[in-house]
């Protein structure tokens, strides 16, 4: 544990990709005004901002999240330039839709809608040409899908550990090992009382995943419920056609909903099923991995993708923080203008860098120009409306 110091311009809690993103756009513009408070070791894989990759995309259901991305592409190409680090590795995507599952069509017309409305260029594919394309893959015939060439892999471990050193570069002071045990408002202060002693800040940003409803306790109450996730890493026989260069991430739209990457990060391709697992109490821990969902992966992988299909290297576990229509959270809290919150739902990462920019507009100038009024915490659906 490490002593934070009695005062700070402002205090974020959690060292994941969106508290680092926060505290090294902050610390540029407040510099030693900035406390980071850790209550493990960053990086550690109890959150959600371990592990080696996260898609990065334009292609969304909602215009919401397209109107966005390319500033999120901007704001990581400029922590890049800064650092020296390469953060997204650009593969191309495919989003694919099988008429056979649940709403999969729906969801892919509504992403092309999104991405015209907002001016990004897209292809669209049938089967036989993705297959041309990729002959990794085996789809039924009347699969449909969309090609985006800037998606790719955001190397979600190297950038939050790059925006953290970038922080403190910037005179943001780290602290690791302190648990915040409760927020209290006192006049134009927020008081952050810790394990290791209480400090008076001008505002709070909370960064905090699962942990987002025990930081918030009496504050305001967020609609929150928690899932068991899980990715699973697979060694398959033909490892080479499945190279970054040769193989880009995919998403098959629809219910169930799997995704996967190339060979990055281990020698074994990377693939999951969205919203896959249980609803949970979240607590401090790691979830345990769920061998039939493993097993639904690889089943997977052996219809629609036999190359990449093989012995599993590795399973990991994570948890989605839920709001009730699954979109991100990020902003004041309805009646705490002090006290800023973002929440992931799961898909957070890829905006982390832009994410940051917009806090650090919030904390200092009182909002931002980009436009994230259908992302706020005073929402009707977090209001039970």
């Amino acid at each position: 544990m490490t002593q934070p110091p009695n005062e700070a311009r402002c205090v974020v809690v959690g060292t994941g990709v969106l508290g680092s993103a926060a505290a090294c756009a902050l610390a540029r513009r407040l510099g030693d005004g900035v406390v980071v408070l850790e209550q493990f070791e960053p990086g550690h894989a109890r959150g959600s901002s371990s592990d080696h990759s996260r898609i990065i995309r334009h292609s969304y259901d909602s215009a919401i999240y397209t109107r966005l991305t390319r500033a999120m592409f901007a704001a990581w190409e400029a922590v890049e330039r800064e650092s020296g680090e390469r953060l997204v590795v650009r593969t191309g995507g495919l989003d694919l839709a099988d008429p056979a599952v649940t709403a999969s069509i729906t969801e892919l017309d509504a992403a092309a809608a999104a991405m015209t409305a907002a001016g990004i260029p897209f292809e669209r594919l049938d089967a036989d040409e993705v297959q041309r394309r990729f002959p990794q893959w085996r789809l039924a015939p009347d699969t449909r899908a969309l090609w985006q060439d800037g998606a790719g892999i955001l190397d979600v471990g190297r950038a939050t550990a790059t925006l953290l050193d970038l922080a403190r570069s910037r005179g943001a002071a780290v602290r690791t090992r302190v648990k915040v045990l409760r927020l209290e408002e006192r006049g134009e202060q927020v008081l952050v009382h810790t394990d290791a002693g209480t400090i008076a800040t001008g505002h709070v940003v909370a960064c905090t995943g699962k942990w987002t409803a025990r930081l918030l306790h009496g504050f305001h109450d967020l609609p929150l419920r928690h899932t068991a996730e899980q990715v699973t890493y697979v060694a398959g026989p033909d490892l080479e056609a499945f190279a970054p260069e040769r193989f880009p991430i995919w998403i098959r739209l629809g219910r169930p909903c799997f995704y996967g990457f190339p060979v990055y990060g281990l020698p074994a391709v990377k693939i999951a099923e969205d919203l896959g697992g249980p609803e949970i109490e979240p607590d401090d821990e790691e979830s345990a991995v769920d061998p039939a969902r493993v097993a639904r992966v690889t089943a997977f992988l052996e219809r629609h993708l036999p190359g990449a299909a093989g012995s599993v290297a590795s399973s990991r576990s994570c948890v989605y923080d839920l709001t009730p229509d699954r979109h991100l959270v990020v902003g004041p809290l309805p009646g705490h203008p002090r006290v800023m919150v973002t929440v992931g739902n799961g898909h957070a990462a890829k905006f982390g860098a832009l994410f940051g920019e917009i806090l650090a507009d919030l904390v200092v100038d009182g909002g931002t120009a980009h436009p994230i009024d259908a992302l706020s915490a005073g929402r009707p659906v977090l209001l039970g409306r």
